[in-house]
């Protein structure tokens, strides 16, 4: 009867821990996605900045 109660628990310490390891594999999965989203957000702005830049400086030799 004892081994049952062990048993059982440790099975329950064992999804515990899974549990924990999905959790944290999650966070830095989602720290990363942050990462890239602000550097690729970055490199859009300077793109669109100088595109812009071009178009004024178009504008300029067509007037």
């Amino acid at each position: 009867m004892t081994d049952d109660r062990l048993i059982i628990a440790i099975g329950r310490l064992e999804r515990a821990l899974t549990r924990a390891e999905t959790a944290a594999d999650r966070t830095v999965r989602d720290a990363t996605l942050d990462q890239d989203l602000a550097a690729l957000t970055s490199r859009h702005e300077k793109l669109r900045s100088r595109t812009q830049e071009a178009i004024d400086a178009l504008d300029r030799l067509i007037g």
